[in-house]
């Protein structure tokens, strides 16, 4: 029996999440002790799923407008002992430049003073495509697999704005690495996070992008996409980590192998982005089955145990990677191609990474530094790491020296790059 082809859903997008910081998280990073879920507390009466239903029509307002938001207590206690946390949905820009609606988490530091905090816009690495793996539902659940990098700076003080990137909603339509919608939903989630009248964050804090994988290639776009989209912000710095900078470099690779599932996600969200793509016109049978199963169940880790090992060839009558309107969009969304960053960066990679490419990380780096980027950039050798791990590796290892980057710039020292 065919597959029933997949329906092409209403553009009414709202908040969220190649390759990005995956749920094996924890073979590196021992999770926080957890607690007993508390009952949270919410300013906005509204059942959990109706709060990521956008309205429609959206409402009239700039980008980083609040749509609504509710205070929330989170499961673990770490968080909480440090941060009062709000969920909010924010008006943002798609990848066509039309309005829509984003949701995500701000985190506040108890016992400051907000007026005087610095604000980081952190991009959450791959969560999946399904709904219930919206960062800031995982977040909600204790299940936040970069949870100990956010505690890390609430630690040391930084307000944090959490986005969901586009399209997490009960009938999800993501829009995974196209880069044209990270950028402006994480620069909105720091918008919205200071123009929520709760938070008391100045509209004038310091603020850096942060972020590993997608989380990396969304910090670095919102670097590139800032000064002429949100000029008022007080733009410090860009931290990115196992960038994605080259969307056919980086898929080329996974293409049949372990990391498949990303590469299916990454298709997933470019026709989500781009109506004229119409990857169901590409699929097979076989391939509508995939991929309807995979955008109602799948996050992170099941990309890897679920998705894995699968080539296009056998869900495909024609190839994504090949045809030309693809091609366009591929490059459309491809980083270091005529923007120069006008902030110090730090980009670092893995140098034998098995899901995001280290050759085009490393000529990221060169293409940021032909175009005049002050950049410093750090390759961590992970010869002998197995697979995923050889990936995920950096994000612990090079968090203290990534942590210094950013408070230095918040401090304004200079930079030291060595393009």
């Amino acid at each position: 029996m065919s597959a029933p082809p997949r329906r092409r859903r209403a553009r009414t997008v709202l908040a969220l999440p190649l390759a990005g910081a995956l749920g094996l998280a924890g073979a590196l990073v021992p999770p926080a002790a957890q607690a007993a879920p508390s009952a949270p507390v919410t300013a906005a009466p509204l059942p959990a799923d109706d709060f990521y239903v956008p309205p429609s029509p959206l409402p009239a307002g700039r980008p980083g407008d609040v749509i609504r938001s509710r205070k929330v207590e989170l499961p673990q206690p770490t968080p909480n002992r440090l941060a009062d946390t709000w969920q909010l949905m924010y008006l943002s820009t798609d990848a066509l430049g039309r309005p829509d609606a984003v949701t995500g988490t701000v985190l506040v530091p108890k016992g400051r003073n907000p007026a005087t905090l610095p604000v980081i816009g952190w991009g959450p690495g791959t969560q999946g495509p399904a709904f219930r793996c919206a960062a800031s539902r995982m977040m909600a659940r204790g299940a936040l697999y970069e949870q100990w990098v956010v505690n890390d700076m609430l630690a040391r003080g930084y307000a944090v704005a959490v986005t969901d990137y586009e399209g997490y909603r009960p009938d999800p339509e993501t829009t995974y690495v196209v880069g044209k919608s990270m950028g402006p939903a994480l620069i909105d989630a720091v918008r919205a996070a200071q123009r929520l009248p709760a938070t008391g964050l100045s509209p004038d804090a310091k603020v850096v992008f942060r972020g590993y994988s997608q989380g990396g290639g969304a910090a670095l776009w919102a670097g590139e996409t800032q000064p002429a989209y949100a000029p008022e912000l007080n733009v410090r710095g860009v931290v990115a980590g196992g960038v994605p900078g080259s969307l056919v470099d980086v898929a080329l690779p996974l293409n049949g192998g372990p990391g498949s599932g990303f590469l299916l996600d990454a298709l997933i969200g470019l026709d989500h982005a781009y109506p004229e793509l119409k990857l169901d016109d590409a699929l097979n049978d076989a391939g509508r089955t995939v991929v309807a199963d995979l955008e109602r169940n799948a996050c992170a880790l099941d990309l890897l145990t679920t998705y894995g090992g699968r080539s296009l060839s056998d869900l495909t009558t024609r190839s994504p990677l090949a045809d030309p309107a693809w091609q366009k969009r591929y490059t459309e969304n491809t980083l270091g191609g005529s923007t120069r960053l006008t902030v110090p960066v730090y980009l670092y990679h893995a140098t034998k990474d098995s899901l995001v490419d280290a050759g085009q990380g490393a000529r990221l780096r060169a293409a940021l530094c032909r175009l005049g980027a002050n950049v410093t950039w750090k390759a961590y050798d992970t010869d002998g790491l197995a697979p995923v791990k050889d990936h995920m590796w950096p994000i612990q290892a090079g968090n203290a020296e990534a942590a210094a980057f950013l408070a230095d710039r918040l401090a304004d020292q200079p930079a030291t790059p060595n393009c």
